[in-house]
């Protein structure tokens, strides 16, 4: 079962109406049936689009406690080790997943646990898939403390098209369960996720996910 996120309510109603419109004119003031029908076609198509953008897909979450799920629906475009100096301050691995507009753009919790930091970041808007995006781009940095005590660091990352990024949960110390939803990043993204140096990655560039539904590490 699918319905439309409440992220993209205001975004579809205001295009539902403006197409309205458009189609209104379009019938009151062309004589051309074909242009009109075109215009129709056109709008409805658009419509789908970003009704299908915004979808709010329904997800199992797997219940193993050890396993770290996707984060987030898109294709694996780093799996590699590298220095987090935010937050961590070590060496640790990095898995990124890229989101394309064809993607389902909900972002989810990959582990439960205890939500022990989060911060806003201003920055530029790089193509998502730009390996500076991690640290120059507009993002959200949370890092989650499991019940055993090992540390994941999830980052929202703003691409070039996207201009928002909403997180629903940015209060530290409190308990963050996994497959909540953690967040809505607005057309084209990539969400990092950093793990602790000798965890198993269970996926490799060039992989789809699903979020919720994807096991990407094993604790």
């Amino acid at each position: 079962m699918t319905s439309i996120h409440k992220a993209g309510w205001k975004i579809t109603a205001i295009t539902t109406l403006i197409l309205i419109v458009i189609n209104f004119l379009f019938i009151y003031f062309v004589q051309a049936k074909w242009l009109i029908t075109s215009i129709l076609i056109l709008s409805v198509l658009f419509l789908i689009f970003v009704l299908r953008f915004f979808r709010n897909p329904v997800r199992e979450v797997i219940s193993d406690d050890d396993i770290v799920v996707a984060p987030a629906d898109g294709t694996v475009v780093v799996v590699e080790e590298t220095f987090d100096n935010e937050i961590l301050n070590t060496n640790c691995v990095q898995v990124s997943i890229f989101m394309s507009v064809w993607n389902v753009h909900i972002n989810w919790i990959p582990i439960s646990g205890i939500l022990r930091y989060f911060k806003y970041h201003k920055g530029k808007f790089l193509i998502a898939n730009n390996p500076k995006s991690s640290t120059l781009n507009e993002r959200a940095t949370l890092m989650i403390e499991s019940e055993d005590n090992k540390k994941i660091v999830v980052r929202q990352i703003a691409g070039y098209v996207a201009r928002r990024i909403e997180t629903y949960t940015t209060q530290p110390e409190i308990e963050v369960k996994k497959g909540q939803q953690l967040g809505f990043i607005k057309f084209g993204s990539r969400v990092d996720i950093l793990f602790p140096i000798g965890a198993e990655i269970l996926v490799k560039i060039g992989d789809t996910t699903k979020g919720c539904l994807t096991p990407i590490a094993k604790l």
